[in-house]
């Protein structure tokens, strides 16, 4: 089941905030939530809902067996075997085929390549899975001792397909103890709906732009203008439809009382490659900072060596193809140069010259991750440098880009304008004004605007088949 839809909106989820909400204490509420949490999972796949269930007796045995063997061989051992049994599940259901075809490359072998359906949302549970067990065994969080309770921390429906990846310690007391006022329910329905908005009328408007230039998977003809235009939809479409999900997901656990942290914060606005990935997908850079960065590798904290390896296991995570694992190194080279030229030499760059190479760098990240055939990558990176121009191979403009950019001029005003911090500024110059008038306005023309969100978000899903959220793949 996905957020953007309609069944999901007017039958699902009311049902289940009806279910929630008549259910007369905590224990009873949390039993809705699974209840619903489990359904929701096994909608689309009903049998990879036993493989949700599985890897969270594993887990909650792992850190049953780290309190009972705590400060022991037998914790450390129980920490190993439970992060090897979760990097197991997602190298058999994720990377298998990957892993076959290249052995297959490399050594002219004929290996069956294994056809495994990927499970939705097992990077994310997965992983929220292993920082649990981390943080047992660190002692940063108390071991959960009842499996409902665990299982409703890794099996939530509203961060459960495409995160954000949410620590057990975000959750931790809220799983016994929360309420939902009416502000809190007002609040999460209104940032679900401005997350349904980025969602169904910018990201899937914007994708429409990217599959007419990209779609075809031959772009040897595509004019210089014309991939960088398109290059740049695409970078705003990812980020309308992932922080799209992650405001539908913090907007329905805050309706159920759960006050998940912020997954993006306007990372178009960064003015270095560091910044942005401190505002771009959140959850999964604190994961690798804080579990993989400063880790000892062989009893040693190597520096540039644990650099590599986050960013080489960043662009893992993302899919099982050689082209995140280059986006991944990509952004990791940034990265590496940002750190030995220094944050002294950096601020005296002029600030228009760090945002250009700010975006530079990832508009064209963001080629490296759209095109997962290394033929078409090439290809895309000649029409970008304008290479195939040089050659004659394609124009430097074209008039299919100038009639798209003209027909979608509003369109693209707009996803500029709200992938910068202007929307918050007008919220707080409401929200925070001391003249009552002003902030009841404020208000009144939040709730007036989504409402209207919804009504035109819900108008262009009557007659939408699928409307899936592109971190499903992953």
């Amino acid at each position: 089941m996905v957020f953007a839809d309609l069944y999901f909106l007017y039958v699902f989820l009311p049902l289940c905030l009806i279910c929630y909400f008549a259910a007369r204490n905590i224990k009873a509420k949390n039993a809705v939530l699974i209840a619903f949490s489990l359904v929701f999972y096994a909608w689309g796949e009903p049998v990879w809902v036993l493989l949700l269930l599985f890897s969270s007796v594993l887990n909650w045995g792992i850190g049953l067996a780290i309190d009972r063997y705590r400060d022991t061989a037998g914790a450390k051992l129980a920490v190993g075997l439970g992060i090897a049994a979760d990097l197991a599940l997602l190298l058999v259901f994720k990377y298998s085929g990957f892993l076959v075809e290249n052995f297959n490359a490399l050594f002219g072998a004929s290996v069956a390549v294994p056809q495994i359906r990927l499970p939705i949302g097992i990077s994310f549970f997965t992983f929220q899975a292993i920082s649990y067990i981390l943080d047992c065994y660190w002692q940063t969080v108390q071991v959960q001792h009842r499996y409902h309770k665990f299982l409703l921390y890794l099996s939530l429906f509203p961060q459960l397909i495409a995160g954000p990846i949410v620590r057990y310690s975000v959750v931790e007391q809220e799983i016994d103890n929360r309420t939902t006022t009416i502000n809190d329910l007002c609040e999460g329905a209104l940032r679900a709906i401005v997350g349904l908005a980025k969602k169904v009328i910018i990201a899937n408007s914007l994708y429409e732009i990217v599959d007419t230039f990209f779609g075809s998977g031959n772009i040897a003809g595509l004019s210089f203008l014309g991939t960088w235009f398109t290059v740049i939809i695409y970078s705003l479409y990812v980020y309308f439809d992932f922080s799209g999900y992650s405001d539908i997901a913090i907007g329905l656990g805050r309706m159920f009382g759960f006050h998940f942290d912020e997954n993006f914060n306007h990372p178009f606005a960064c003015k270095t490659i560091a910044e942005f990935w401190q505002r771009w997908h959140i959850s999964l850079g604190s994961f690798f900072r804080d579990y993989l960065l400063y880790v000892p590798i062989f009893g040693k904290n190597r520096k540039y060596f644990n650099l590599f390896l986050v960013w080489f296991c960043t662009g893992m995570w993302h899919g099982a193809s050689w082209n995140f694992i280059l986006w991944g190194l990509y952004f990791g080279f940034f990265i590496f140069f940002e750190q030995k030229l220094g944050k002294k030499r950096m601020k005296k760059w002029p600030i228009w010259w760090k945002h250009i190479y700010s975006k530079l760098v990832i508009i064209i990240g963001f080629g490296i991750f759209y095109f997962e055939d290394l033929g078409q990558l090439g290809q895309f990176f000649q029409n970008i440098f304008g290479i195939g121009m040089i050659r004659g191979l394609a124009p430097f403009f074209d008039s299919l880009t100038w009639s798209a950019f003209l027909s979608n001029l509003f369109l693209i005003i707009v996803a500029v304008a709200i992938s910068l911090p202007l929307l918050p500024k007008i919220k707080a110059f409401f929200y925070d004004n001391r003249s009552e008038r002003v902030y009841a306005a404020g208000r009144i023309i939040a709730l007036v605007g989504c409402i209207a969100l919804l009504i035109i978000s819900s108008i262009l899903l009557v007659n939408a088949t699928n409307n899936p959220f592109l971190y499903f793949r992953f």
